[in-house]
């Protein structure tokens, strides 16, 4: 699995930052006090124990930081939503440092070289103002304890790359096979994409209002008639309907025909993409429409759907892999949240 940077600045911790996909992190228990240069009272303040080792307020909220990179933005974690994302990333140091300590029970190795790269390739990224910063403020100044850091951002990678993602792989013929036992996933009913342009008067308006709308829709049908293009009716549209999507061109998307007045479905039958429709009388309304697609029902072929299908299936075959090692990995953990 390829070792990716990603700098995640916290507003509450100035240079703190995370490596990865993981966390340069956890701080494990503190051997530094409120009283060190450089580092705050949210780094060494004890949030949850895993199997006696200690991860802290830092750590807790560098993921959050992780789950809602919007927070610098936005001021800080939306206050309906911090609860959850707090949760989220308790979660997620919890699942990190799991994967780290089975990583060293199976006595996992880091090529020297790769880790070498890593620290080289942090440092890059942070820049040298910064990478002093977090040295300091994360690992008592201590190019050891990076070092240490790095091993474990990558061991956890490797975790995931071997446990979950080499598992999640999923074939073409598992996909067509997923494909063949699911058509109805596959099936599309008949669809209409047609743009309108409406005259609609007021509800119990009276003859008099009644004619007057016939008079403008005769008038805006007399305009449409000679139209082909998208772009002339859509003008048009914007112009002189009463419905809503004159904002948008009159353009009415993709509509499931079973959806639509049978007056309409039944003369697109007989149109081509880019006619325009006659005057059709809907209730009190009047309507005119420009045919842009007629999709007869079918079913999508296996070639037009194989390289979205395996994407999600793999996402979905990762996501239960995930859970399966979390369950197992806590299985006998002992978890305190402090």
């Amino acid at each position: 699995m390829e070792f990716r940077l990603c700098m995640l600045a916290a507003a509450l911790f100035c240079g703190s930052m995370a490596l990865g996909q993981t966390s340069l992190v956890p701080s494990h228990t503190p051997s530094v006090n409120n009283q060190t240069p450089g580092v705050s009272a949210a780094a060494t303040k004890p949030a949850v124990r895993v199997n006696g080792t200690v991860l802290t307020e830092a750590d807790v909220v560098r993921e959050m930081y992780t789950i809602f990179p919007y927070a610098r933005q936005h001021g800080g974690f939306p206050k309906s939503m911090e609860a959850d994302i707090r949760k989220g990333a308790m979660e997620m140091i919890i699942f990190e440092e799991l994967l780290y300590q089975e990583a060293k029970r199976l006595k996992i190795p880091i090529a020297s070289g790769q880790l070498s790269s890593a620290e080289a390739a942090f440092r890059k990224q942070l820049g040298s103002g910064a990478y002093e910063q977090f040295l300091l403020t994360e690992c008592r100044g201590s190019k050891k304890v990076l070092r240490e850091k790095v091993r474990r951002s990558l061991l956890i990678e490797k975790m995931i790359e071997t446990e979950v993602d080499q598992k999640s792989v999923v074939t073409a013929a598992e996909a067509r096979a997923y494909y063949d036992k699911n058509p109805k996933q596959f099936e599309n009913p008949e669809s209409l994409r047609i743009q309108t342009i409406s005259i609609i008067p007021p509800q119990n308006g009276g003859a008099a209002v009644d004619k007057e709308a016939r008079r403008r829709a005769e008038e805006a049908y007399k305009l449409a008639r000679g139209i082909k293009s998208y772009q002339d009716f859509g003008l048009l549209a914007e112009k002189l309907s009463d419905d809503d999507w004159r904002v948008n061109m009159g353009d009415r998307s993709h509509i499931q025909a079973s959806t639509l007045p049978p007056q309409v479905v039944q003369a697109a039958a007989a149109m081509k993409p880019g006619e325009v429709s006659d005057l059709i009388r809907l209730g009190n309304a009047y309507t005119i429409f420009r045919l842009v697609e007629h999709k007869s029902a079918g079913k999508t072929p296996f070639a037009a759907v194989k390289a979205k299908l395996q994407s999600n299936l793999q996402k979905q075959k990762q996501a239960d892999l995930r859970a399966a090692l979390n369950q197992r990995l806590r299985k006998n953990a002992k978890i305190e949240v402090l």
